[in-house]
This record gives structure tokens, sequence and C-alpha cells, in this order.
């Protein structure tokens, strides 16, 4: 596996303590990745540069915040040109509650994850994103009752072997 820069045992921990908590101050995060301050700046922004780390964000409670349904949706089209699906992508993108986006092979041409309020929500970003677009030949939802684990963090053991 080719990476475009190199980690080593500290770039991993920085990485590793910064998935856990990114809003650690630049003084906590040197102190438990048991560097000096200076150095630990100077990592993190090439980690920011480079392009490892995307961006810093809150993880937020859907339930408490009232977007408590989540769905995940298979969407097949008619066209699958570059076009069409370039298109189709642009107007999921645009959408708040579609969470995440991938183009998969085989099977369906997407599937989305979303998070909506409840029912009446989604049926109307279905007919928003869905139904109105004659592309769309398939929809096929599924529902989470529960949700048992959400870890965005990757694993990083991987690379520590390395």
């Amino acid at each position: 596996m080719k990476f475009s820069i190199d980690l080593d045992p500290t770039d991993l921990r920085l990485l590793e303590l910064l998935q856990q908590d990114a809003a650690l101050s630049n003084q906590e995060l040197a102190a438990r990745a048991h560097v000096s301050p200076a150095t630990c700046l100077r990592r993190v922004r090439r980690l920011v540069e480079a392009g490892v780390i995307e961006r810093r964000v809150a993880l937020l409670s859907p339930e408490k915040l009232g977007a408590g349904l989540t769905a995940i949706v298979e969407i097949t089209l008619d066209r699958q040109g570059a076009e069409h699906l370039a298109a189709f992508e642009q107007k999921v993108l645009a959408e708040g509650a579609v969470q995440q986006c991938y183009r998969v092979s085989p099977g369906p041409d997407f599937v989305l994850l979303l998070q909506v309020p409840d029912m009446p929500a989604y049926q109307a970003l279905v007919l928003r994103l869905f139904t109105q677009d004659a592309n769309v030949r398939n929809v096929k939802a599924f529902f989470s009752v529960l949700r048992s684990k959400f870890d965005p963090s990757l694993d990083l053991s991987p690379l520590a072997a390395r």
C-alpha cells in the first residue's frame, strides 16, 4: 500500500488522540502524545496540509436533536452514463439529510445514509430526491431499529505494524 505521507509512531499517536477528541488543545494533545507543543503543532499542521486530517467535527446526537430516523437507502438509476450518475450525485449531495453517499458496484448504483426526524420527513425527502427524478428506477430502504455501534474513527493498528 502506497502512502502519500510517511507516518511515524508519533504521527499515529496524534491521529489516534485526535480521533478520540478533536477538541483537545494543542497543549493537551502534546502532553498526551508525549511531545513538545511546538512539535505537536507542526505535526498536526503537516497532517492537515497532507490531507490526512480532512476536517475536525463535533459528533451530535440525532435523537436529542430530533433526527432519530436513520435510513440506509439503495438507489438504482435507469441510465448509468457518467453524466447521469454525476447529476444524481450532485442532487443528493445538496440535501442536508443525506449524511453519506456512496457509488457502489455491483448491485445498486448508490447507497445513501439518511438521517431524518421521522417517517413523514423521509417520505418528503423521497418525493424530492427519488420520485420526481425520472432516472431513478428502484429505491430500496432499510430503517435502523437500533444503532449498536457508530464509530467514525479509523483503525490505525495496521499502519503501526508497518
